[in-house]
């Protein structure tokens, strides 16, 4: 299998939380979670692409790039902005000290 690390990772708009896309395992599990009675032709040129990339016969960023505008036409692309940083308070203590 080819190098399957995304080069910057894709955020996904889920409904109560954003999902992270780094690499192509991510993406299989995404494409296996998608609804049947939704996967249209472009889903199914999706998932074909992912697994040329997978075999590296298929450049991984343009894969990406596919993947990204797949998302943005189903509308589900999270604007890096949209994503919540978790910040460590200095209040957090560890149990073992």
């Amino acid at each position: 299998m080819a190098n399957t690390l995304f080069d910057a990772p894709l955020f996904l708009k889920k409904r109560h939380y954003i999902q992270e896309l780094a690499n192509l395992e991510d993406v299989f599990d995404f494409l296996d979670d998608w609804p049947e009675e939704e996967r249209d032709k472009t889903y199914e040129v999706l998932e074909k692409a992912c697994r040329m990339a997978a075999h590296g016969v298929f450049p991984l960023p343009a894969f990406r790039e596919n993947l990204r505008r797949f998302l943005i036409k189903r509308h589900m692309l999270a604007n890096i902005e949209e994503v919540p940083i978790v910040a460590k308070r200095s209040t957090d203590r560890n149990i073992n000290s």
